[in-house]
């Protein structure tokens, strides 16, 4: 159903010099960014670093500023009708009809698409193979589990054969065999076709199987390598502790600058390799109620480059018409 793509396109997507405003808030400044082709690329930041701004210009949901975006081989303002045709997206928030059944969603979708009415039949139960639904094809949405409707936004993302497939936050909410079921999907999709997944999450664990990771902060690239690459490079062997009580925190935040909050209540102290670490644990010991030694992680690649928690927010912005988080 996809609009071939043209002969010349190396890659899935080419970003060259992307900017874009919202009054005073620069959200992109200058992206440069390639996606190869037949890869599960992940996208992290925090909230406000401008990757949802990013994924919106890719999608042809907003346009830049300046520079050019190539998807599928096909310019993002000059062919925007083409990109769509072979983009697949799965929203973070569920938008499929929950009145509907499985197989009344996938028509629905498949007649949006104009695929005629044996391709889509066909395609519809490939689709339901893909994320083990067949046996649902008739139940009500309604009454599928959380992770059962997430696997049928995927499938329905692939009704129409994309070449790449945008997934915004694919397993947020879901428990962790649910997830770790989405992406055992993502990963036999992507090696039975030549599938292209971008991926946005605020997992860091799950993106350590992915074939490129790309961190974002203040709307600028900061790295952009295979996972295993990034550690090498950024990497930090860290000591996380959970203070005692809210005074320790402040103690410890004062004796150790470097410091940084982590998951719940925890700080994460970044090591340079230099110290004596049994003397350091021995130091903190009676302030945390528990010590833990990380080697270098993305995590630690993460909290290392922007300095923040995944999940932390960005720095209050005037609400402007228009503007959006990410």
């Amino acid at each position: 159903m996809s609009t071939t793509t043209p002969a010349d396109a190396v890659n899935a997507i080419e970003v060259r010099g992307i900017s874009k405003r919202f009054g005073r808030i620069e959200a992109l400044k200058g992206v440069d960014l390639t996606v190869p082709k037949n890869s599960i690329f992940a996208l992290l930041g925090p909230n406000g670093a401008g990757k949802s701004t990013l994924i919106d210009i890719l999608c042809t949901i907003r346009q830049q500023d300046k520079g050019t975006a190539s998807v599928a081989g096909f310019d993002t303002r000059k062919n925007p009708l083409s990109v769509r045709r072979n983009i697949g997206v799965v929203f973070q928030n569920p938008t499929v009809d929950s009145r509907l059944s499985v197989r009344e969603n996938l028509e629905f979708h498949g007649m949006v698409y104009q695929m005629p009415y044996r391709a889509r039949k066909k395609r519809l139960l490939e689709v339901l193979e893909l994320v083990d639904l067949s046996d649902w094809i008739d139940a009500t949405v309604g009454s599928l589990s959380g992770g059962m409707k997430r696997r049928l936004e995927i499938a329905r993302a692939l009704m129409h054969e994309p070449r790449i497939l945008f997934m915004d936050e694919p397993t947020v909410g879901l428990d962790a065999q649910s997830r770790a079921a989405i992406w055992d999907h993502l990963g036999r999709l992507r090696a039975g076709s030549d599938l292209t997944v971008v991926v946005t999450t605020h997992y860091i664990d799950e993106v350590d199987s992915c074939d490129r990771v790309c961190i974002i902060d203040h709307g600028m690239i900061l790295a952009d390598d295979a996972p295993q690459a990034l550690k090498d490079a950024h990497g930090t062997t860290t000591l996380r502790l959970r203070p005692t009580s809210p005074d320790t925190a402040s103690a410890l935040r004062s004796r150790f600058p470097t410091a940084q909050p982590g998951a719940g209540d925890t700080l994460v102290l970044p090591l340079t390799g230099t110290e004596d670490l049994a003397g350091l644990m021995a130091e903190i010991g009676p302030l945390s109620s528990g010590l833990e030694l990380h080697q270098p992680s993305l995590e630690s690649v993460f909290l290392g480059l922007t300095g923040r928690d995944l999940r932390e927010a960005g720095p209050a912005k005037p609400a402007r018409k228009g503007a959006r988080n990410g």
